[in-house]
């Protein structure tokens, strides 16, 4: 009996023995050694050689990340035909391709390859082989950026491509020739270059296609074609984006008491010409549309010349005949909103946004409330369109004494107001409420220089919600000067407006013309600082330093 209780104690014991070889116990050291390559082939480096297929073993059982994104292949293969494994210890990659001769490919695992229980990646797993007799091994390095930041921006997910000189595709249409991932702080490397003549690219790469998508990833393109007979560096990149996509006016009919013309994409610029514009005839924009009205209706077509212009500089010209007939439906209501919650020391600047052209405006409904006896009328002087041929903006410019007892000030429009071009009047009232502050509590000064770029600049002030707070023009001189600043958190962006048009001009791939330059404050690591300001304070001596220009720094 004794010896039956002994074996059955001594198999259990097995059992847990082997259970512990599966597994670390509970509480143990954890596993932080990555996997270590035992063998490859083709081996690295290899001369003369045309694999179907290679297969890498490692130390340990191991697991693939992601390897369609994380496994670069150079120069370019057609990836839908490859197929990535991971079997027990080793990484098997099944061609399924013809390879060209007489060139180097680099398969860069980056870490791609992890061990089965942890995760820890395989460092620097990188295989070299040619299929000629010597391994081309011509470098290209420089560095990314991003002119528009977001928080969804990573740079190490742009791809720095290039292109063979004679190659039809481009960034847009297929994968690249040698490509690349930039580093977490934007650098670059292309190694293992054959000497010849490229096209080179660089952009975010969000949907891990390999390809740009110029409606919705940041990109940059070097205008010349670069050539590659020794070791390059300096190479310049500034991403930025622009819908590339053409200008089409997509349809123009009547509906609804306004004649729309729809485009496939908002224009920046619009001239219009027809009889009685700003007398009978004004027109509002909207997203995709522009919108004529006319406040009576006209039996003969009326001859409308269109003029648009894109954000990439793409035109649309024409000239349509337009019909504003008599109709019996109701017009859509007269809608709008207010720019409440601003903060304001001795003038409230406010501004109505509105649906439709307004033609009339009863002022004696529009005033601010102080106490139930006593109210700041706004009179007609205090007030203008931003435009008068749309009418669709009013702004405003009250002044507010320092001898009112409140902080709060409540704008106030009430129903039947404004009326607009189709005689319907504000069915709602307006209530927007703006803040009265000390001048004392704002910081009085901020003031500073740029160098490394010319005029003209436009300089804007990014509060806190990233919006901007303030902005102004410079002609002729690179010194800004901000005064009467609200205490709080700010990023100053300065854009080098070079054709002076007062609005930052994204690039045009198909006219190689490149971006604007936009540059940032920077803090000491070279990051897009803030700057901090407080009541009563002055903070001069700022430098912002223009960055490079997209190209091979000298």
């Amino acid at each position: 009996m004794k010896s039956l209780k002994l074996i059955y104690a001594l198999i259990v014991i097995l059992l847990f023995s082997q259970c512990a070889k599966q597994s670390s116990p509970m509480g143990g050291p954890r596993d932080e050694d990555p996997p270590v390559l035992l063998e490859a082939n083709p081996v690295d480096q290899s001369l003369n050689v045309k694999p179907s297929e290679i297969t890498i073993t490692f130390d340990e059982y191991i697991k693939l990340d992601n390897p369609n994104k994380n496994i670069i292949i150079t120069p370019r293969l057609n990836k839908d035909e490859i197929i990535t494994a991971a079997l027990k210890n080793q990484v098997i990659v099944e061609l399924n391709q013809e390879l060209e001769d007489n060139t180097t490919y680099v398969f860069n695992f980056q870490n791609s390859v992890q061990d089965l229980s942890e995760g820890n990646p395989a460092e620097n797993l990188k295989l070299v082989f040619s299929t000629g007799d010597f391994i081309d091994s011509l470098q290209l390095r420089g560095k990314i950026n991003n002119y528009w930041p977001t928080q969804q921006y990573d740079p190490r997910n742009v791809i720095i491509g290039l292109y063979l000189e004679n190659d039809t595709t481009d960034l847009f249409t297929a994968a690249p020739y040698y490509l690349t991932r930039a580093d977490s702080l934007g650098e670059f490397q292309i190694e293992n270059i054959k000497e010849g003549n490229y096209k080179a690219y660089a952009w975010f790469d969000a949907n891990n296609s390999t390809k740009a998508e110029f409606k919705s990833e940041p990109y940059d393109f070097l205008p010349e074609v670069i050539e590659i007979k020794e070791n390059l560096e300096g190479i310049r990149f500034n991403l930025s984006q622009s819908d590339l996509t053409e200008f089409r006016l997509t349809r123009s009919s009547y509906t609804n008491g306004s004649y729309d013309f729809v485009l496939n994409k908002n224009q920046i610029e619009e001239e219009i010409k027809v009889e009685g514009l700003g007398e009978n005839i004004f027109y509002s924009t909207e997203d995709k549309r522009i919108r004529l009205f006319s406040n009576q209706s006209i039996s003969d077509s009326l001859l409308v010349n269109l003029q648009l212009i894109d954000s990439v500089y793409n035109k649309i010209d024409t000239a349509i005949w337009a019909k504003f007939p008599d109709t019996e439906r109701r017009p859509e209501k007269l809608t709008m909103n207010a720019n409440s919650g601003k903060n304001f020391t001795d003038t409230l600047f406010a501004s109505i946004k509105f649906n439709k052209p307004v033609l009339t405006i009863r002022t004696d409904s529009l005033y601010i409330p102080v106490d139930s006896t006593t109210r700041i009328q706004i009179k007609e002087e205090m007030f203008s369109f931003q435009d008068s041929i749309k009418r669709t903006e009013l702004l405003f410019k009250i002044p507010i004494s320092d001898t009112l007892g409140i902080e709060i000030f409540t704008f106030t429009a009430l129903d039947s107001t404004f009326q607009d071009i189709q005689g319907q009047y504000n069915e709602d009232e307006i209530r927007a409420n703006y803040r009265k502050i000390k001048k004392e509590t704002l910081a009085d000064l901020l003031s500073g220089t740029i160098q490394g770029a010319e005029p003209p600049f436009i300089i804007q002030l990014i509060d806190s919600k990233n919006e901007v707070y303030k902005e102004q023009k410079l002609t002729n001189s690179n010194d800004f000067v901000f005064r009467g600043i609200e205490a709080g958190t700010y990023k100053i962006r300065v854009i080098e407006d070079q054709n002076g048009n007062g609005r930052w001009d994204p690039s045009n791939f198909y006219q190689e013309r490149l971006a604007e330059r936009v540059f940032y404050f920077l803090d000491d690591k070279g990051a897009i600082g803030s700057i901090i300001l407080k009541s009563g304070w002055t903070n001069e001596g700022i430098v912002i330093q223009g960055n490079e220009s997209t190209g091979i720094l000298k």
